[in-house]
C-alpha cells in the first residue's frame, strides 16, 4: 500500500519500477558475489538494515550491505567518528557505491525512488519537523541534487569530527538546512529529464572521481 506515502508522478514510479527490474537481473550476480565476499571476510551480518524517513511520519527499513563492524550503540549520521569502524570491504563498496544495491528492494516497494532528497533519520525528522515536512512531500531517493552536489563535500565536513556528539552537532548545524535547500529546488524543477541529467552526472562523477562541477 502507497496510499500513506508522498504523492508521486505517474511517469516517476513507472521510471522507477521499469529502472529497478532491468537493473536488478544483470546485477543479480554481483548482489550475489558481494554478500559472499562479506560473509567470508567480514562475518554476519551481510546487510545493513537502518530505519529511515519515507514521509515526515511514516518510517521505512532501508537497506545496504554492510561496511562498518557493527556496534550496538551506533547511531546518528556518519563522521570521522565511526571512520575506525569501516572494514576494507567496506571502504570499496562505499567508493563504488556499490553498497546501496540492495535499496533496488527498496524502490520497487515504493518507499523510496531513484531520484529525491535521500531519506533522513527519524530523530532529524522529529527535530526539524517544519523543514522536513517540506522536503519529505517528495519521495526520498538514492540520489539526488543534493546528494550529486553536497555529498562529497559533507564527507570532508564530518571527517575531523572524533566524537558522536560532535558529527551531529556540525551535521545540523552545516548539512541539514543547505542539503534541504537543495532538496527544495528539486522539488519544484523535478522531471523526467531532470531525473536522467541527476543519474547520469551522479555516475559520471562515481567513475571520473570527480565532482559533477569539474567533470567537465
Amino acid at each position: 500500500m502507497e496510499s500513506d506515502l508522498a504523492l508521486m508522478p505517474f511517469w516517476k514510479r513507472l521510471f522507477d519500477i521499469a529502472g529497478a527490474l532491468a537493473l536488478a537481473l544483470p546485477l543479480l550476480p554481483v548482489v550475489g558475489f558481494t554478500a559472499l565476499v562479506i560473509l567470508v571476510l567480514d562475518g554476519r551480518p551481510v546487510f545493513y538494515v537502518s530505519e529511515r524517513m519515507t514521509t515526515a511520519t511514516r518510517g521505512f527499513a532501508l537497506w545496504k550491505f554492510r561496511t562498518m563492524r557493527p556496534d550496538a550503540a551506533d547511531s546518528g549520521v556518519s563522521g570521522g567518528d565511526k571512520a575506525a569502524r569501516i572494514t576494507r570491504t567496506g571502504a570499496f563498496l562505499r567508493r563504488s557505491r556499490l553498497d546501496e544495491v540492495p535499496q533496488l528492494w527498496n524502490i520497487l516497494k515504493g518507499d523510496m525512488s531513484f531520484v529525491g532528497p535521500r531519506p533522513p533519520l527519524r530523530r532529524y525528522v522529529e527535530d526539524y519537523p517544519e523543514l522536513y515536512g517540506k522536503v519529505l512531500q517528495l519521495r526520498p531517493g538514492v540520489t539526488g541534487l543534493a546528494t550529486m552536489i553536497y555529498h562529497r563535500h559533507e564527507t570532508r565536513l564530518l571527517e575531523p569530527c572524533q566524537t558522536a556528539e560532535q558529527t551531529d552537532a556540525l551535521y545540523r548545524r552545516a548539512c541539514v538546512p543547505r542539503k534541504a535547500r537543495l532538496d527544495l529546488i528539486y522539488q519544484s524543477r523535478q522531471s523526467l529529464c531532470f531525473d536522467i541529467w541527476i543519474l547520469f552526472r551522479t555516475v559520471l562523477r562515481r567513475k571520473t572521481g570527480k565532482s559533477p562541477s569539474s567533470a567537465g
